[in-house]
């Protein structure tokens, strides 16, 4: 499930067309929500559909990182063009590279990286798939038209097929290399990184450490890097290799790992999923940025993304989902909703949801069959809701046999729309990078007992930490803990 829900996109994001971005890197404040301010980039700008589907990580540092470094490798590269370099705001470890040239690295990846030989490596496996132009011959983006990311883990086809007219998001097709594609991009990102200084052995470091994250995870739904570039057995074997062999050729040139440098960099990192963006506990959803909260049906799965929250019914008979509505009235909404959804028969009535002005819209959805013949399609019941300068709306959607077993939850879900007001909700922090140096020699398993961290999450930092509890620490040394 995506955190960083509700965060980006201009008001109408999915009942009308992407807009612009552009601006400086701020967040929206919380009377305009749904807002991206992009950054200038090297390169080409990030697409926006990317953007939408896990969220700008905006940090200068290490934005300048990933900018400065890969325009590095670029200049040595076998293929330089104008390629661009982002972090994105997800808790997934990923990164994965665009035949349109821009590498996206997540904020989960950054977290894993212990060194900058490591970022550097992944940095040149990445470049090194558009070099070779893999992406291209792969054709690993496809447009699609759904209501939900990733909607085929969550809802049956049929409902899926329901939501099209809902809104069209590009999906990034993130489908896994052949081993020959992924030899030939570990041999790059080992070229690129030694060729701008660094030791590529520490890439292969990185792999075993994407291991054990995978292992210990059971390795869910959702992609990480390891579920889109397959690993071998072989593999960390084979890239100690080629690293020892692009060494030789470097003569007596020393190589960099720097430690210390990149741990110093990523302090304060969030880690994990971020509640401030949105997160469901008890049965509720809580949004503390934006200050509401409604009920999430008792069984129903959810999702995140930047531009919405959706809900499923477990067997994918009906949807909900909460977006931004366009206008700045609730007519306007309403009118803009039916004209996007293609609604015909509009029943429309005003109404008040916990003290928020609200307007409720039933309607039906009628498509073309391939011999030309209308018929209704899908139901809806939607209520826009208005809190000050922004206006929501919950679509409820369902198949028209369906509407009357449905309707209820539709409008139990948006009668629990209410101002979020609970102290322990609207103060919920993510969970942080922290660095500690350990003072006097001793184990991990030590350092970590020391800073407090629980004994059941300790194999965890370990794996953070790209260590083993039992590894002896020089005093001096640097590690990581996260904390809020």
């Amino acid at each position: 499930m995506k955190s960083s829900v509700l965060r980006g996109l201009s008001t109408g994001a999915l009942l009308l067309t992407l807009l612009p971005l552009a601006g400086s890197t701020t967040s929206a404040p919380a009377e305009k929500p749904f807002r991206y301010y992009l950054a200038p980039l090297q390169g080409p700008k990030p697409d926006p559909a990317v953007l939408a589907q896990f969220g700008l990580y905006s940090n200068a540092t290490l934005q300048k990182l990933i900018d400065t470094k890969g325009q590095q490798m670029n200049k040595v590269s076998d293929r330089p063009g104008d390629y661009g370099f982002t972090i994105v705001d997800s808790p997934v470890i990923n990164a994965f590279a665009t035949p349109d040239g821009h590498v996206y690295f997540t904020r989960g990846i950054m977290a894993y990286f212990n060194n900058e030989a490591q970022f550097a490596g992944v940095l040149g496996h990445e470049l090194g798939h558009i070099t070779a132009r893999h992406g291209q011959k792969q054709q690993t983006r496809s447009t699609i038209s759904s209501l939900l990311l990733g909607v085929g883990s969550m809802v049956s086809s049929r409902v899926a097929s329901l939501a099209q007219p809902l809104s069209q998001v590009v999906g990034l097709g993130l489908l896994k290399y052949g081993r020959d594609a992924e030899n030939e991009a570990d041999v790059l990102g080992v070229k690129y990184s030694t060729k701008i200084g660094y030791d590529a052995a520490n890439m292969a470091d990185f792999f075993q450490t994407l291991q054990r994250t995978e292992a210990q995870s059971g390795a869910g739904g959702i992609p990480t890097f390891l579920s889109t570039h397959p690993n071998s057995a072989d593999r960390y074997t084979r890239v100690k290799g080629l690293a020892a062999q692009a060494k030789q050729q470097t003569g007596s040139a020393k190589l960099a790992v720097n430690r210390d440098s990149y741990l110093r960099s990523i302090e304060g990192l969030p880690f994990g999923e971020d509640p401030r963006q949105g997160f469901v506990e008890g049965g509720v959803f809580y949004h503390p940025d934006l200050k509401f909260r409604f009920p999430v049906p008792s069984g129903w799965k959810s999702q995140n993304s930047p531009e919405q929250f959706q809900m499923a019914e477990p067997n994918g008979k009906a949807l909900i989902a909460l977006l931004p509505a366009p206008g700045t009235s609730l007519d306007a909404a309403a009118e803009a909703l039916v004209k996007q959804l293609q609604l015909q028969s509009p029943q429309a009535s005003r109404t008040t949801i916990n003290g928020f002005p609200a307007i409720a819209v039933q309607a039906d959805q009628v498509s073309q069959d391939q011999s030309g013949q209308q018929g209704v399609s899908a139901r809806t019941l939607s209520y826009l809701i208005q809190d000050g300068n922004s206006i929501y709306a919950l679509i409820g959607l369902t198949a028209p046999a369906s509407f009357a077993t449905y309707a209820p939850t539709f409008t139990q879900v948006a009668q629990g729309f209410a101002r979020l007001t609970d102290a322990s909700k609207l103060n919920r922090q993510p969970e942080k990078i922290r660095i500690k140096t350990v003072k006097t020699a001793t184990t991990l398993s030590a350092a970590l007992a020391a800073n407090g961290v629980p004994s059941a999450k300790r194999e965890d930092m370990a794996i953070l930490n790209g260590m083993q509890l039992t590894t002896k620490l020089p005093a001096g040394t640097l590690f990581k803990v996260v904390g809020k």
